[in-house]
């Protein structure tokens, strides 16, 4: 009789590409008795899985019928406890707005061990696909990464002070929030403010809308986006290769719209 030997292992699955998951990554899904996942994990990552795996789903989205996290924190102690070693497949990174460092600290409680395998999170890798840099010289010295929404609905009070700077905000889950985020920078007087909002990035279905902080909001419209969205915010964006046809669009209107008012209010 084999002795069940408990551990846990959180895997970071990237943003949504199958290929953006690390080799070790794939090893430890490889080597999994259980796999617990996430609604933003590839369901395609499953394949890699032994004969006999138990594969979970315990995903959690806004605004839809969700998991509970104390459940969750539950599975993965008693399916070490009785199956073995059990991988909690996640989204990104699990240590960035992934609530890995909680799901840790319970499982050390019942003196489990663990394992920890990066991913890339999207607030990197989403802009690194779109050939936003986060960071450029003269350009932006720092960027934020700040979830959309805390825990009681409102808005991150770090949003606040991150848009009195220059540096380049990524704002994860942010979607919802995207006109009180407007409103907030237009309120600091950056209303020409370049932001990208990127939908099901790194996918097939992938979406973006670029603008500026007055114009994204009719963008995203236009464009149909909605969630899963991250939004990039600051000059950065503007190297975004389609940003300047955007740009001579938007003057392009701005220009045909003078010409009207001036032909209307011709005698």
């Amino acid at each position: 009789m084999n002795t069940i030997q408990p551990f846990v292992t959180l895997v970071g699955a990237g943003p949504g590409d199958p290929d953006l998951i690390t080799l070790k990554g794939i090893k430890a899904i490889e080597s999994a008795d259980v796999i617990l996942y996430d609604a933003l994990v590839n369901e395609s990552l499953l394949s890699y899985a032994k004969a006999g795996c138990t594969k979970i789903y315990v995903g959690k989205r806004a605004e839809q019928l969700s998991t509970s996290q104390d459940y969750i924190n539950r599975l993965m102690v008693d399916y070490a406890l009785t199956h073995g070693h059990v991988v909690r497949l996640k989204g990104g990174d699990p240590f960035v707005f992934g609530r890995g460092g909680e799901e840790l600290d319970y499982v050390h409680g019942f003196g489990i061990a663990t394992a920890v395998v990066p991913g890339v999170s999207s607030a990197i890798g989403l802009t690194g696909l779109q050939k936003i840099p986060l960071t450029y010289r003269g350009i932006s010295e720092s960027f934020w990464v700040i979830t959309g929404s805390k825990s009681d609905g409102s808005l991150s009070l770090d949003l606040t002070h991150a848009a009195d700077t220059d540096a380049t905000v990524v704002v994860l889950m942010g979607y919802a929030k995207l006109q009180q985020i407007v409103a907030l920078y237009k309120s600091r007087q950056k209303a020409d403010l370049p932001i990208a909002v990127i939908q099901n990035g790194s996918l097939p279905n992938e979406r973006i809308a670029l603008g500026t902080i007055d114009s994204i909001i009719a963008e995203v419209e236009k464009s149909n986006i909605g969630a899963p969205a991250i939004l990039v915010i600051g000059e950065v964006v503007r190297k975004h290769e389609a940003f300047n046809d955007l740009r001579k669009e938007i003057q392009y209107l701005a220009t045909e719209k003078v010409k009207t008012h001036k032909q209307a209010v011709q005698p």
